[in-house]
């Protein structure tokens, strides 16, 4: 929007509708950190999904695969189980065998991580400690514990002795196993109370933000009266600024993450579990940039310029005579978009419906600022002409109207894209001759 269309709004708008486009883009940068939050690590079902997709990764199992030998042999008496086999001549062979099983078990372990069923006691471990979390995190009781009370942890015990089954461990000494074998613990009592108060206010602020947001971006449009095209193009540039901005903090806070507070030969292993644990957020980014993008070429192809005026008329006579071919095409617009599914909204039905009335009501727009166009083109040609011209310059004026106001006349035409800038500039210096 120019500094002169602006000034046509009044400094009492110009400034709430800044005011209200900046607080939302604020806020909406937010709203999608809280709404990672809630859907990615407060939420069972995304974290068991992610729990497959990082057991799965050659990473991951190689360092599992070194912990859950570390407590095989601290927790199991393998050397006693190894001698139960040898004959008692052959007894002092024990602990020698030992060394050298335990040199080989980790690359066995990780062969043995790739079979789907030890894939799942994972999973199924890390989804109940998941579950236990969260319930406490709310402050609920669920799985034997109650909250302020206690660890939160994750059970690798049922992992250990998979692990030593497959590996030919005897079932007595897999029974000795202390209870406390592949206790990985997530939060302590301790540390429940902050967490909690965040986990509060975040599941407040996931379900109030994105309202927010949308009322601040319509109300701004709303206040533009009769330049809302110009906002709602600064509107879509905001939203995709925020899909940037949350694909860069991303980037950022995972390096932080694994670079400052990893132990070093864990960063390649936490670097992918967090791109497993933050794929959400970057599916949020991708959305913010999708929709900001869709905002921005819509307030284009609205726009004055040659490039849209060259598509409008050339997509007017099917979108105003061939409203069956239109509403067809956009039908199946949809359809591709929700068979290829870019955002979580667009594989939801609610997301559907919306995206859908909004495709329809862009349409219609679309086709009412044609028609529009279409009844203006002769009359700006015709103000364009000569006989036209020599009315406009005085020679013969048309009654009631001064040049003054054929000139005001003819800037309405070039911003609603009725005329191009040389016819505009044509009957502009008719009517000033």
């Amino acid at each position: 929007m120019t500094a002169a269309k602006e000034a046509g709004l009044g400094r009492g708008r110009r400034i709430a509708i800044w005011t209200l486009i900046i607080l939302a883009t604020l806020i909406a940068f937010l709203s999608c950190v809280t709404l990672w939050v809630e859907r990615q690590l407060l939420d069972n079902k995304a974290w068991t999904n992610a729990s497959a997709k990082v057991i799965q990764d050659p990473q991951v199992q190689s360092t599992l695969a070194i912990y859950l030998s570390d407590q095989l042999y601290t927790k199991v008496d393998v050397a006693g189980a190894v001698g139960e086999k040898l004959p008692p001549n052959l007894q002092p062979l024990a602990g020698p065998l030992e060394g050298a099983l335990r040199s080989t078990t980790p690359r066995a372990i990780e062969y043995i991580l790739q079979r789907p069923r030890l894939q799942q006691v994972f999973i199924t471990a890390s989804s109940a400690a998941h579950q236990k979390l969260v319930n406490v995190l709310e402050n609920k009781t669920g799985y034997g514990i109650s909250t302020g009370n206690g660890e939160v942890t994750i059970d690798l015990s049922e992992m250990v002795k998979e692990v030593g089954q497959a590996l030919g461990v005897p079932a007595s000494a897999l029974q000795k196993v202390p209870s406390d074998a592949g206790q990985v613990t997530l939060m302590s009592s301790d540390q429940l109370s902050l967490a909690q108060k965040g986990v509060r206010a975040i599941r407040v602020l996931s379900a109030w933000l994105l309202a927010l947001v949308i009322v601040m971006y319509a109300l701004a449009v709303v206040l533009a009266r009769g330049y809302r095209r110009e906002v709602l193009r600064r509107v879509g540039w905001s939203i995709l600024v925020v899909g940037v901005l949350v694909l860069v903090v991303k980037k950022l806070v995972g390096n932080y993450v694994i670079n400052g507070l990893t132990p070093l030969e864990y960063r390649e292993v936490g670097r992918h579990v967090w791109l497993v644990l933050t794929e959400i957020m970057g599916q949020i980014g991708i959305a913010g940039i999708f929709y900001g993008l869709l905002l921005v070429l819509g307030a284009a192809l609205a726009g004055p310029t040659r490039a849209a005026r060259w598509i409008r008329n050339a997509i007017a006579p099917v979108l105003n005579d061939r409203l069956g071919i239109s509403w067809g095409g956009a039908a199946v617009v949809l359809l591709l978009l929700v068979y290829w599914g870019p955002t979580h909204a667009l594989r939801t039905w609610w997301g559907i419906l919306i995206f859908g009335g909004l495709m329809a009501e862009g349409l219609v727009a679309l086709r009412h600022q044609t028609l529009a166009e279409a009844k203006a083109r002769p009359a700006a040609v015709a103000a364009a002409s000569p006989q036209p011209a020599a009315e406009a310059a005085g020679v013969s004026p048309a009654p009631g109207r001064s040049p003054a106001e054929e000139i005001a006349r003819l800037h309405s035409l070039l911003d609603e894209g009725a005329i191009t800038p040389e016819e505009f500039e044509r009957a502009k210096a008719i009517a000033l001759s």
